[in-house]
């Protein structure tokens, strides 16, 4: 059997980018032939990865996973090159499979799963992100993927009582809440949760802008309060209007008349929204 040398497996390694060990693998496979090791990697799809990995993937689709009960979910984004292969049902089905693995394991080894789908696919694949929610206490998680799948939202909703998450009122106002968040694209739940720097940061445009020149304090203070009131009404998701009833109720009120239905203290815990390419 040819010798493997250390030098062998780095030049390997440099010229695909593949593992350490696949590539004394593939050495090994060819007795040492440092061409056939490349074919052997290529044929894998390691090499290939490798090679396409220096293309940008800018495309891509948002995926989810919702555990059995809904006490657990995941958002996932992953990237592509083209639009055309982000609506390839390979590629879906892969993302799909992403999103249920973490689901299963937050810490699960993806990798070789990558290296196979841009084998098969032949395009730069990448994990971009994602986002995992395990409820405590008494709630649901549920995910929405918009049409296109270019936008997904993820949403933790508490109530006081374990009963109230099986009633069909608390299920239906959990999903709405996903639909508010994928059209509203709120920045927080609430404005308390909105960071001091931030609301700084807005009063400070807001003073300086050319229709608060020259006012007397008093009155641009009352006028700085209402920028912020707006800005509040904008960003935070239950101050936002409720888009199910043409904002005719804010989404907070609409859950507080939804738990007092129930019989019950509703709490949306918290979310977040991907969109393709935000993370770039």
């Amino acid at each position: 059997m040819a010798e493997i040398t250390a030098a062998a497996v780095g030049k390997l390694r440099e010229m695909t980018n593949a593992g350490m060990m696949d590539c004394k693998k593939a050495l090994v496979e060819a007795a040492g032939e440092l061409d056939k090791a490349l074919d052997i990697l290529r044929k894998k799809g390691q090499a290939t990865a490798a090679v396409k990995a220096t293309r940008e993937a800018k495309e891509g689709v948002i995926a989810q996973h919702i555990a059995p009960g809904g006490r657990l979910g995941v958002l996932v984004e992953v990237n592509c090159e083209t639009d055309f292969v982000g609506r390839n049902e390979m590629f879906r089905a892969f993302c799909d499979d992403v999103a249920k693995k973490l689901a299963a394991d937050s810490n699960a080894s993806l990798e070789a799963d990558r290296e196979a789908a841009v084998a098969k696919i032949r395009e730069n694949i990448k994990i971009a992100r994602n986002a995992r929610m395990e409820v405590q206490g008494n709630g649901l998680v549920a995910a929405y993927i918009h049409t296109g799948a270019k936008v997904g939202v993820l949403v933790e909703v508490g109530a006081g009582k374990a009963e109230t998450t099986g009633k069909d009122d608390f299920k239906q106002l959990v999903k709405d809440i996903t639909l508010q968040i994928a059209a509203g694209h709120p920045y927080a739940v609430s404005r308390e949760q909105v960071p001091a720097e931030v609301i700084a940061k807005e009063r400070e445009i807001a003073a300086q802008s050319d229709r608060l020149k020259g006012k007397p304090p008093q009155a641009m203070e009352k006028i700085l309060q209402g920028v912020l009131e707006k800005f509040f009404q904008s960003h935070c998701l239950v101050d936002q209007g409720f888009v199910k009833k043409n904002s005719e109720v804010s989404v907070k009120e609409h859950v507080a008349q939804t738990a007092k239905q129930l019989g019950d203290e509703i709490t949306i815990r918290r979310f977040v929204r991907f969109q393709v390419g935000e993370s770039a």
